[in-house]
């Protein structure tokens, strides 16, 4: 999962186009991208649009947050659908997640399901949740990610923008770093926010680079052409699949060490898990 493409729960034109496309996930939007006179026809829209045929791709529904009275009118009418997981925007923490995991699994035994609904939140989107970054741990083994986001959060700051140029204001850097430490505790994968200037491509590889190097796994995406930047910015480098080859295949031969000599220099376990990372293998404990 690198790339998560957001699409309007109302456009299926939007949708084809998306599904032609290179993103590892779509977001079929419930909550910012549709007005609310139009939410509960997007429902029905988004419900069609899972069961179109199937790629390769994810599909993730981001349903309205729980304090709308709308979450469970969203999943009732998604779930049958089959959805492979469900984005939780203003998230408030771990408790957040047990509530939506205990409706899933209702919605899952009612349609005869089979296969687990992963679930991701957007975990910085008001003051009060950066408060509840540490609380994701064992709350959910359904929980996948935790993606942060600042357009949300400046208006819960009253904040009258989030970056200057392309760099982020200082509350934001903490939100963006946070989460992504709240992401690591969990074991779950960190996803960066959304990049809004969508003709600034460069800025874009930028931002997706500095995301990847600081150990996000993934960026959410408001564009299509967005997608084949950020899918390259985040697959491993011929050096970097080298290195953890190598690191693999010492460690393979001396399964007992702890630190290992490699090319003149020191290795240990965190540098195992951080090739085992790179090649997409299951960390060893």
């Amino acid at each position: 999962m690198r790339s998560m493409l957001f699409v309007p729960g109302d456009s299926p034109r939007k949708f084809e186009k998306a599904a032609q496309g290179a993103a590892d996930t779509l977001i079929l939007d419930l909550e910012d991208s549709i007005v609310p006179e139009k939410k509960d026809e997007a429902r029905a829209l988004t419900s069609a649009m899972l069961q179109a045929p199937r790629t390769a791709q994810q599909r993730y529904v981001r349903v309205n947050a729980l304090d709308t009275g709308r979450t469970l009118g969203d999943l009732a009418a998604v779930m049958p659908a089959a959805p492979d997981g469900i984005v939780l925007p203003k998230s408030r923490g771990g408790d957040d997640v047990r509530t939506l995991a205990l409706w899933l699994d209702a919605f899952e035994a009612a349609a005869a399901l089979v296969g687990t609904t992963r679930i991701v939140v957007v975990a910085t989107e008001t003051a009060g949740s950066m408060f509840g970054l540490g609380s994701y741990q064992d709350c959910s083994p359904r929980l996948s990610g935790l993606m942060w986001g600042a357009e949300d959060l400046a208006a819960s700051l009253g904040a009258t923008e989030n970056r200057n140029g392309g760099s982020l204001h200082s509350p934001y850097r903490l939100a963006r770093d946070l989460c992504l430490m709240g992401a690591a505790a969990a074991g779950v994968t960190a996803i960066d926010a959304v990049y809004t200037d969508i003709d600034n491509l460069a800025g874009l590889e930028d931002e997706a680079r500095a995301a990847r190097r600081d150990g996000f796994g993934a960026k959410a995406l408001i564009h299509p052409k967005q997608v084949d930047i950020v899918n390259a910015a985040f697959a491993p480098t011929a050096e970097e699949r080298a290195w953890a080859e190598q690191v693999v295949a010492a460690f393979a031969a001396n399964p007992d060490a702890g630190t290992l000599r490699l090319d003149g220099r020191m290795i240990d376990r965190p540098h195992l898990r951080a090739a085992e990372k790179v090649l997409g293998l299951s960390p060893r404990r």
